[in-house]
């Protein structure tokens, strides 16, 4: 079973669908919980502590915005862990909304930089593309071990 990075890492929808299929979703919502919960913790409302700009450094210059640089400090391992990944281009806001865009580009440049398979297709515009969507999405993760 492969841990699959998914992009937008917010979807839960594609994070039930490697679920799924027997893999494991990197997403951001788990990494987030587990972060929070981390003991000592104390800036729950800002979700980063005053280390985690500097842990982004390993993936993103000094001079890029420290948002940037503390999303990474979450995004970036995630990134490295991922033995295969799911990148869905001009994803709906409903699907699952990144909220900053040069984090964002940074995260697929590294994903298509990465030698893993990846499966990367455009958000489905109608029910037909749906269908077509979901399967490409079923037969990628079948193609990596994962439950038929």
């Amino acid at each position: 079973m492969a841990k699959v990075f998914i992009y937008p890492s917010t979807s839960l929808i594609l994070a039930d669908l490697v679920m799924r299929y027997g893999h494991t979703p990197l997403s951001s919502a788990v990494a987030i919980r587990e972060h929070i919960q981390t003991a000592g913790f104390e800036s729950a409302p800002l979700q980063i502590s005053p280390e985690d700009p500097k842990k982004g450094l390993k993936w993103a210059a000094v001079e890029v915005p420290s948002g940037v640089r503390g999303r990474m400090a979450l995004y970036g391992p995630m990134i490295a862990e991922a033995e295969a990944a799911i990148i869905i281009n001009d994803a709906d806001l409903a699907f699952g909304c990144m909220g900053c865009a040069r984090t964002n580009e940074l995260i697929v440049f590294l994903l298509r930089q990465k030698e893993i398979p990846k499966l990367d297709l455009n958000y489905p515009a109608g029910e037909e593309e749906g269908v077509k969507f979901v399967a490409a999405i079923k037969k990628f993760l079948s193609g990596l071990g994962g439950r038929p």
